[in-house]
This record gives structure tokens, sequence and C-alpha cells, in this order.
């Protein structure tokens, strides 16, 4: 009996004792144990996996969203915009006309003033060339009645 016939039989000892302890039920449960904790961290991989593309999906939607609004604001500032520019040419170009209008009625106004002075230094020419042209010609108590008479014709024809 060589050393070699010791080593078989201690070897075929000890694998008996770890038969008797159970030791390859313990590794088989440890390495079970370990495959069912690898297996829920898979599963939660997972779960938390889809939660992120639910999540990503939920900020991407949002995102578009805010884009949209944010379009939408953007085109109503614009419309406003050109609404306030419309109103503001309306309202120059109507300020512009009615100043227009208030001086082409001052223009008619001083015109007319400057009419009516003219008949008026007329008129008082005319009277006093008539009064001279009377007073020439005619005795001074007749012309004084005749200048009251005359004069009261031109008012009643100025009015």
């Amino acid at each position: 009996m060589d050393a070699t016939f010791w080593a078989l039989v201690g070897l075929i000892i000890f694998l008996g004792i770890l038969a008797y302890v159970k030791v390859p039920a313990m590794i088989a449960g440890a390495l079970d144990k370990r495959a069912d904790q690898i297996r829920n961290e898979l599963e939660e991989a997972k779960k938390l996996r889809e939660e992120a593309q639910q999540l990503l999906a939920e900020y991407q939607r949002k995102r578009k969203e805010a884009e949209s609004e944010a379009e939408s604001i953007l085109g109503a500032a614009e419309r406003e915009a050109a609404l306030l520019r419309a109103d503001a040419k309306a309202k120059t170009e109507e300020y512009v006309t009615r100043r227009t209008a208030m001086a082409e009625q001052k223009i008619r106004q001083a015109e007319a003033e400057a009419i009516n002075e003219v008949r008026a230094k007329a008129v008082d020419l005319a009277i006093v060339a008539a009064e001279k042209l009377i007073a020439s010609k005619v005795d001074s108590k007749a012309s004084g009645e005749l200048f009251k008479t005359s004069l009261g014709e031109i008012k009643t024809q100025l009015n």
C-alpha cells in the first residue's frame, strides 16, 4: 500500500464527511440563494429601466408641450404686436388728418377774416370818398342828412 492508495482513501473519507455534513446541499443552497438574489436584482433593474423610460417619455412630452405653448405665446404676442402697430398707425393717421383739417379750417378762417377786413376798409374808403364828393357838391346841412341816410343804407346792405 503506497501513499497514493492512502491519499485516495483519505479523499473518499473526506468526500464522505462532506456528504454526511451536507456540504453540497449548503453549496447548492448558497448558489440558489445567490441566483435568486441576482434574479431579483435583474428584475429590479428592469423595473428601474422601465420607470426611467417612462420618466424620459413624460419629460419629452412635457418639453414638447412647453415648446408648443411657447410657440403659441410667441404667436399671440406677434399678433398682438401687429394689432398694436395697426392701431398706432390708424391713430397716427387719424391725428394727422384731424390736424390737417384744423389747419385748413384756420386757413379758411384767416382768409375770411382778411376778406372781411378788406371789405371793411373798402367800405370805409368808399364812405370817406362819398363824403368828400357829397361835401363838395352839396351844402353842409343837406350833406349831413344825405350822409346819415347813405350811411344807414350801407349798414343795412352789409348786414
